[in-house]
C-alpha cells in the first residue's frame, strides 16, 4: 500500500506544487494594411547560447569552472530557466577552449587581411614553483584608428636566458603570422638584450623591418620608475621594513587579523578598508601598503600593548615600528605619490602613453629638485 501510494497519480499528496511557468516570447508581425500586430508563441531555450554564454561569465569574470556546479548558482538558474541544463565543469572547461580556439582563428585572419605593424611587450617571472612563464601582448592600431591589446600567448619557459626567450616569440609570430614588428618593449633584465639582438636577426632576414631594427628596443619606463624608487627607498631601509612587516605578520592568519580588527575597534578608526602587503618588486605596491597602514598607526601602537607574540615575532626581524619609523614613513608618502601617479599614467594599456613620457618623467626631475632645497 505504500509504494503504492507512492506512485498513484490521483493521490493528493503527489501533485507537484511547484509553479510550473509557461515563458512566451513577442513576435511582430506586419499586415497587408501595414498594422503591427503582436502575437506570443512559446519561448524556446537555445541551449548552445545558454552555454556560450555561461562560458563567456566564466571568462570575463574570471571565475573557476567548478562555479557551475556550485549549489547556489544551480538554484539560481533553475529558478530562472528550469529547461537550461547546467554543463558539468569539464563540459564548461572544453567551452571556455572552444570559445578561445574561435577567437584566436579570428584573430589571426584580422592579422593576415590587414597585414598593419604590431608592437610587442613581454614579461617573465618565475612561479613559487620555480616554473618559469612569459606573456607576450600584441598592441596595434585599426583602421579607425583605434589602439587594440591583445594577449596572443601565455606559456611556460624553459629558461630565462636571451635565446631561449628570442626563439619562443619567434615562434608565436610564426605561428600568428605576424612578420611586421615595429617595436618590442620589455624590462631592463641584462637578458632581453640578448632577445632582442636574436629578434631583431629574424626580422631583418623577413625583410619586414622599419630601418633594420635600430629602433626595435623600447625600454619600459615604469621599470625604469620602480628601480629608481627601489634604489631611494634603501635610505630608509630600516622605517619601511618595519612596517612591512607589522603588515605581513597581521595578514599572516584570520587570528591575527582578528586581533587587529579589535584593536581598529578600541582605538574608534572608521575606515572600511584594511592594511594591504605589498611586492617589493613593485614600488606601486609598497606605496600602497604604506599609504594604508599610516592610517592604522594607533591600532598598531595598541597592537604592541596587548599582543605578546606581534612583539617577539617582529623583535626578531628587523625591530617594531617606532614614531620616528612612522614619521619617516609620513614624510616619504607625499613624495612616492608622484612616482605612484606617474607610474600609474605609463603603463596605460588602452591608450597611446609614449607622448606622456617627457611630461612624467621630467616633471619628476622637477619634483626631486623642489625637495632637495626643503630643511628637511
Amino acid at each position: 500500500m505504500r509504494n503504492h501510494a507512492a506512485r498513484c497519480t490521483n493521490n493528493p499528496h503527489n501533485i507537484d506544487k511547484k509553479q510550473k511557468l509557461l515563458m512566451f516570447q513577442n513576435q511582430s508581425s506586419v499586415q497587408e494594411s501595414g498594422e503591427t500586430v503582436s502575437t506570443f508563441v512559446p519561448w524556446k531555450v537555445d541551449q548552445t547560447k545558454c552555454r556560450y554564454l555561461c562560458a563567456r561569465m566564466i571568462i570575463i569574470d574570471e571565475l573557476p569552472f567548478k562555479t557551475v556546479e556550485h549549489e547556489g548558482f544551480r538554484d539560481l538558474v533553475n529558478m530562472l530557466q528550469p529547461q537550461f541544463q547546467i554543463p558539468s565543469r569539464t563540459a564548461i572547461t572544453n567551452d571556455c577552449l572552444e570559445i578561445y580556439k574561435s577567437e584566436a582563428k579570428k584573430l589571426k585572419k584580422y592579422f593576415a587581411k590587414n597585414r598593419q605593424r604590431v608592437s610587442l611587450t613581454t614579461d617573465l617571472w618565475t612561479s613559487r614553483q620555480n616554473l618559469s612563464y612569459m606573456c607576450l601582448t600584441a598592441h596595434f592600431i585599426d583602421k579607425d584608428w583605434t589602439i587594440h591589446k591583445r594577449i596572443i600567448n601565455f606559456c611556460s619557459v624553459s629558461g630565462h636566458s636571451g635565446e631561449i626567450i628570442g626563439k619562443y616569440v619567434e615562434k608565436n609570430l610564426l605561428d600568428w603570422g605576424i612578420d611586421k614588428v615595429f617595436t618590442v618593449t620589455v624590462d631592463n633584465a641584462s637578458s632581453n638584450d640578448l632577445y632582442i639582438r636574436y629578434l631583431k636577426r629574424r626580422l631583418n632576414a623577413w625583410k619586414r623591418s622599419v630601418l633594420d631594427s635600430q629602433h626595435l628596443h623600447m625600454r619600459c619606463c615604469a621599470h625604469i620608475l620602480s628601480l629608481v624608487v627601489k634604489e631611494g627607498l634603501k635610505d630608509v631601509d630600516t622605517s619601511i621594513p618595519r612596517i612591512r612587516s607589522a603588515v605581513k605578520y597581521v595578514r599572516s592568519s584570520p587570528a591575527c587579523l582578528q586581533r587587529f580588527k579589535g584593536c581598529v575597534e578600541k582605538m574608534k578608526i572608521e575606515i572600511k578598508s584594511l592594511v594591504c602587503l605589498d611586492v617589493e618588486t613593485r614600488c606601486n605596491s609598497t606605496y600602497s601598503m604604506l599609504e594604508s597602514a599610516i592610517k592604522f598607526q594607533d591600532a598598531f601602537d595598541l597592537l604592541e600593548e596587548q599582543d605578546s607574540k606581534y612583539r617577539s615575532e617582529l623583535l626578531s626581524l628587523k625591530g617594531l615600528p617606532n614614531e620616528e619609523d612612522w614619521e619617516h614613513v609620513r614624510c616619504m608618502l607625499p613624495f612616492l605619490r608622484g612616482f605612484y601617479t606617474s607610474t600609474l599614467r605609463i603603463s596605460g594599456s588602452l591608450y597611446v602613453t609614449s607622448n606622456n613620457y617627457f611630461h612624467e618623467v621630467f616633471g619628476i626631475g622637477a619634483m626631486i629638485k623642489k625637495k632637495m632645497i626643503t630643511s628637511d
